[in-house]
């Protein structure tokens, strides 16, 4: 008995982004709201021009110590008064930083929503930082760097662009800081931070849900009108490559049975004009499962569980990364294979059904990754952090299927350059040395796991 035919796809089903409002409060404050009122439910971000690009040298870490610390008390609470009002209300507040920004967030019922806003407005703009509640959350972020490193992943994640950038750029040191830094940070570090990046001008204010752009306005009008701060948006940050060439690697994990992998440059900033194109281009190259890195080092050669490519969105240029682990003994025939699939998108457009199965899945997924308050919500805080256009989510599936194969091979002409890629290595450095070295990169640098190159000597 045949097997059944496969049904076909049907027409792609129209999509529409929510409609957004935008406008600023007399104190600078920018309000953005997008109405969904198809469920009672409304999340609440404050997006603060205070990522870790704004820190200065030797407070590393600082920004992400702030936000975690902001739930830790207010003038009027304690920190476990603050939890407990916010779990009564049924919600939980969440604060985090990344490169670019501080993000403080909460989602909760459309009857909460006013008690929950007060409070949330509380934490933002009045936080209390105990010195004892900082010094706990700091020594979490020491013990949790410390895991970190001693896994060959996390310590390959972080040295790779301490090897990449100079050591003057923040970019040379992780999002989060590293032990030196984070140790040095106290209460007086944190408060002097949110003195100085908190504040009306530096701050939007992002509400999606059942909510309307008049309800959004009086609340916030109630509750951040009266904020006054000196507080300004960040200057761009220094991103400049540690050295010219090509590079290899490798960090000694004694007796590892494997070889975490990065092999990758300094790639672009998030508003490069390329940018759609270089996500179709990254999509077929290692971004998607389908793509020619994990078919070539997953199923034709059976190296690895999956390797992938991407490049780490910022407001200055971040890097471009492949990934993946390997058996020790394959450590530099899977380099090879990467930098094949490199030159292999440089050297030819990709044909045009691999080009149509990248855009059809990345416009496919669209909508299912827009179908939460608080997904929009952070879409929206992407969209105002990079200065998108206001059409970009309206438009964006339109854009992705324009790009041609055409575009694709100048992109990656363009952005892939093989002549100055980092390859790095953490893994059993006697075995995978010698065969890294006969590749003809260059000359193998050997370090220990407890040297950063960002410092100059031994973290």
């Amino acid at each position: 008995m045949s097997a059944p035919t496969r049904p076909m796809p049907g027409a792609p089903r129209p999509y529409e982004f929510p409609a957004v409002h935008r406008e600023t409060l007399a104190n600078g404050l920018r309000l953005v709201v997008a109405p969904m009122p198809r469920l009672p439910l409304v999340t609440v971000l404050a997006l603060v021009d205070a990522g870790a690009a704004t820190e200065a040298r030797h407070e590393e870490g600082v920004a992400a110590l702030t936000a975690r610390a902001l739930a830790e008390g207010t003038g009027a609470l304690d920190g476990a008064a603050v939890t407990a009002r916010f779990e009564r209300l049924g919600t939980a507040f969440d604060a985090t930083a990344d490169w670019d920004s501080s993000v403080a967030r909460l989602t909760v019922t459309t009857s909460r929503l006013e008690e929950a806003f007060a409070l949330f407005a509380e934490v933002v703009q009045a936080p209390s930082f105990p010195a004892a509640d900082v010094a706990r959350l700091r020594d979490e972020r020491l013990a949790d760097l410390a895991q970190q490193l001693a896994e060959p992943r996390g310590l390959a994640d972080e040295r790779f662009e301490g090897f990449l950038y100079a050591a003057a750029s923040r970019y040379a040191r992780a999002a989060g800081g590293t032990a030196p830094h984070v140790a040095a940070l106290d209460d007086a570090a944190v408060r002097a931070f949110h003195a100085a990046h908190y504040g009306p001008a530096s701050t939007t204010l992002i509400l999606v849900g059942d909510v309307t752009p008049a309800a959004a306005r009086a609340m916030a009008e109630r509750r951040f009108g009266a904020w006054r701060s000196a507080a300004r948006p960040a200057a761009p940050l220094t991103a400049a490559t540690a050295r010219g060439g090509r590079r290899v690697v490798v960090v000694e994990k004694a007796d590892a049975p494997q070889s975490e992998l990065r092999v990758g440059h300094v790639g672009v900033p998030r508003m490069h004009p390329d940018h759609l194109p270089l996500v179709v281009m990254n999509g077929i190259l290692g971004g998607l499962f389908s793509s020619r890195i994990n078919l070539n080092l997953r199923e034709r050669h059976a190296f690895t569980y999956g390797a992938s490519s991407g490049f780490d969105w910022r407001r200055g240029p971040g890097p471009f990364v492949v990934s993946t682990a390997v058996k020790s003994e394959v450590t530099a025939r899977a380099v090879e294979e990467i930098l094949r699939e490199i030159d292999g998108m440089r050297a030819a457009p990709p044909a045009a059904d691999e080009v149509a199965l990248a855009t059809d899945y990345l416009a496919g997924v669209f909508p299912i990754r827009y179908e939460s308050t608080s997904s929009v919500a952070g879409a929206l805080a992407g969209a105002t952090m990079f200065g998108l256009p206001e059409d970009w989510f309206a438009r964006y599936r339109e854009r992705i299927r324009a790009v041609t194969p055409a575009d694709v091979h100048r992109v990656a002409q363009a952005h892939l350059d093989p002549s100055r890629l980092l390859v790095l290595a953490v893994g059993d450095a006697p075995v995978i040395a010698g065969p890294l070295e006969s590749l003809g990169l260059g000359a193998v640098e050997r370090f220990t796991s407890e040297q950063d190159p960002a410092e100059g000597s031994d973290a």
